[in-house]
């Protein structure tokens, strides 16, 4: 079961939030304490409702008066939360592939660990903003079997529902032959099975190819491939096994070492909230022996910490 940190307000009152971070930016100095207040204990579609809100009672935009308000850190968060969750994953994309060089990692944070649903909503918001396909970008940007991966995430069709277990020695077998069962890897056959089966019926693939190698399928990923593949293929095989885990790991990275990559470390705690966070920090603690908040908390200062905090719920 998901568990979110972020939920919607019951008797939400979009005109009196307003109101309040009128409040809070209005006069000399900001009032960060209550911008965090609101903003992260609503929905998404609340905060969305506030920006309509606020600008039908005061003709100003809501957005624009953050902007002049905050900075630094905070701001990219606050921003990032008044974005729709897909129109900011489609930004988040579209700046990992801006500018030289690309930013695969973040592409394979968001493309190979969602489901069609949410696939379809980020790749319809990028098209409707840059008036490019999505696809597009992503074949001017990555090459070979990364590339194809990539794409066949944006297909957007794996099934959902199906689990036949009679199925799984065959498919387990298939990934066999196509990787340590003979010379050379045929990553088109990795890619078929990864992009199109339910995640139930590929955890049960996954136990059969175990019984048959004596070691896991991620072992096989590890051995066989390089690169963005399997930076991609990796993400897709966690996933399947343990979406929280993945994103766990993902956070912890973020934070690791010196300095603190702030960008992912704000993408990962925006676009989970309202989904997993529950789980995420639940298999932060069994992974690295304490909690995602100390760790933000040791990573982080000021208001910026206050908010990540307050979105993953201490």
């Amino acid at each position: 079961m998901e568990i979110p940190t972020v939920n919607p307000l019951a008797h939400c009152d979009p005109s009196s939030d307003a109101s309040v971070l009128r409040k809070a930016m209005k006069g000399f100095g900001t009032d960060e304490a209550a911008i965090i207040g609101v903003l992260s204990h609503r929905s998404s579609d609340q905060r969305q409702q506030i920006l309509l809100k606020y600008q039908q009672g005061y003709g100003r935009d809501l957005v624009k008066d953050l902007k002049s308000e905050l900075s630094g850190k905070f701001e990219e968060a606050i921003l990032a939360l008044m974005t729709p969750l897909p129109l900011y994953l489609a930004q988040e994309l579209h700046h990992a592939m801006q500018g030289i060089g690309t930013n695969e990692r973040t592409l394979v944070e968001i493309l190979c660990t969602r489901d069609n649903q949410s696939l379809m909503a980020i790749k319809n918001a990028y098209h409707h903003h840059y008036r490019k396909k999505l696809e597009d970008d992503l074949r001017g940007d990555t090459s070979g079997d990364f590339r194809r991966l990539l794409i066949s995430m944006c297909a957007c069709s794996r099934d959902e529902t199906n689990c036949d277990p009679a199925l799984a020695p065959n498919l387990a077998q298939q990934l066999y032959k196509a990787g340590v069962g003979k010379v050379g890897t045929d990553e088109a056959e990795f890619n078929r099975i990864l992009s199109t089966y339910s995640y139930p019926m590929l955890r049960l693939v996954f136990d059969e190819y175990k019984k048959i190698k004596g070691k896991s399928f991620g072992d096989a990923l590890d051995s066989e491939l390089s690169g963005d593949l399997k930076l991609g293929m990796m993400a897709v095989y966690d996933c399947i096994q343990n979406r929280a885990a993945y994103f766990a790991k993902e956070l912890h990275d973020s934070m690791a070492g010196m300095g603190t990559r702030d960008r992912a470390l704000i993408r990962l705690v925006v676009s989970r909230c309202e989904i997993d966070m529950g789980n995420i920090k639940q298999e932060y603690h069994k992974m690295y022996s304490k909690s995602l908040e100390h760790a933000i908390k040791g990573d982080t200062s000021g208001d910026y910490k206050k908010l990540l905090i307050a979105l993953v719920g201490a």
